[in-house]
């Protein structure tokens, strides 16, 4: 079961919202999911009896791209299939720093083993005005539908936009008009994504709804949570329901996902031997629980990102004469980190072991005896 399936406009804004927010560093996240969730095709909608579905997340200062995929059994004995990605890209700031303009692709196609293939592509470029902490965006473009032996179509699509983050909480908007088949109709969407300082649960919730003459006015609304059991283990669930997809004849229904996740360990581990000009970070003990301090003078907010809590920047507290404090909960390891200052720069701490990321940056290192 995968969040990337059920929620991507959530997913896409949060994603865009940190790249313009102003990460130094690209991050890449790969997991998959198993379990029962809703599946639509043309003219109907069922709960598949199991569903495996693989999500990448990659996220660098000017591009993220969400690729996500389902494999999912029927009742009827029949296999289920989707895929979908998202690529979105920004330009550096124009003349004025908070100015750029951006392109989005979305591409998805899903077919059945028993028949009914469909795909559905759509193209933005817009212009972005955005700061560290809320941005605005609004452009259009073209999109197109394709069912298997019936005539392709496409329209004309619009998107105004807006975003907001501080720490761990984030909120979009967005109001999308749609030229379809010579009438309009105006898809309204508002969502929220939280998760406390601990990292141990992302909860998020959207609602919003399709406006138009020609075609009927509906409304919907969705919930999802995730909870990591362990750094590589998560358990999802959610509920809501669709809008109508005309583009690919997908109905309006109501849907659930129940499943586990699973973080494969990353690629580039942090055992690697640290730099030898400086130790890794080691946490002190106050009582049962570990904690981590940092000096930042003139910081307004610090947060700390990691491997552990899958770089969702949990806020620290100031603690006087500049300096920054966490309580963390982590089981004896190596893990790597960077800290996120007064929501804008990532930051390696000075003194602290580095290690590269892999994709040209550097990350910290934090090891707990």
């Amino acid at each position: 079961m995968a969040s990337c399936i059920f929620r991507p406009m959530l997913r896409r804004a949060v994603c865009v919202l940190a790249a313009l927010g102003g990460a130094a560093s690209a991050h890449a996240q790969l997991s998959v999911g198993a379990g029962l969730a809703t599946v639509r095709y043309p003219g109907g909608s069922t709960l598949s009896t199991l569903s495996l579905t693989p999500s990448y997340l990659y996220a660098a200062p000017t591009f993220t791209a969400n690729l996500t995929g389902a494999l999912a059994s029927l009742p009827d004995g029949a296999a289920y299939g989707q895929t979908r990605a998202d690529l979105w890209a920004a330009s550096a700031p124009l003349a004025n720093p908070h100015l750029r303009w951006g392109v989005e692709g979305i591409g998805t196609a899903a077919a059945r083993s028993n028949g009914g293939g469909t795909a559905a592509a759509h193209g933005i470029f817009e212009l972005l005005w955005s700061t560290s902490e809320w941005g605005v965006g609004i452009g259009g473009g073209p999109s197109w539908g394709g069912i298997q032996f019936q005539s392709s179509v496409s329209a004309l699509h619009l998107r105004a936009r807006g975003w907001w983050q501080r720490g761990t909480t984030s909120a979009t908007l967005a109001v999308e008009p749609t030229r379809f088949l010579g009438a309009w109709f105006t898809d309204v969407t508002a969502g929220l994504t939280v998760s406390p300082a601990n990292g141990k649960v992302v909860a998020s919730c959207s609602a919003g709804g399709r406006i138009s003459r020609a075609y009927g006015s509906k409304g919907v609304a969705s919930a999802f949570i995730q909870y990591f059991a362990t750094p590589a283990l998560a358990l999802e669930g959610g509920g809501g329901a669709y809008l109508s997809d005309p583009y690919q004849g997908f109905p309006r229904a109501g849907y659930v996902a129940a499943g586990v996740r699973w973080f494969p360990p990353d690629r580039h581990p942090a055992t690697a031997a640290p730099a030898k000009t400086a130790p890794p970070l080691v946490p002190y003990r106050r009582g049962d629980s570990l904690f981590v301090r940092f000096r930042m003078p003139g910081a307004k907010s610090v947060a700390i990102a990691g491997d552990w809590n899958h770089w969702t920047p949990a806020p620290l507290r100031a603690v006087g004469d500049d300096l920054w404090e966490g309580r963390i909960t982590l089981a004896s390891g190596t893990y790597r980190f960077n800290l996120l200052v007064d929501a804008n720069d990532w930051v390696v701490p000075a003194g602290v072991a580095t290690l590269s990321d892999g994709l040209g940056s550097l990350v910290a290192l934090l090891v707990v005896p």
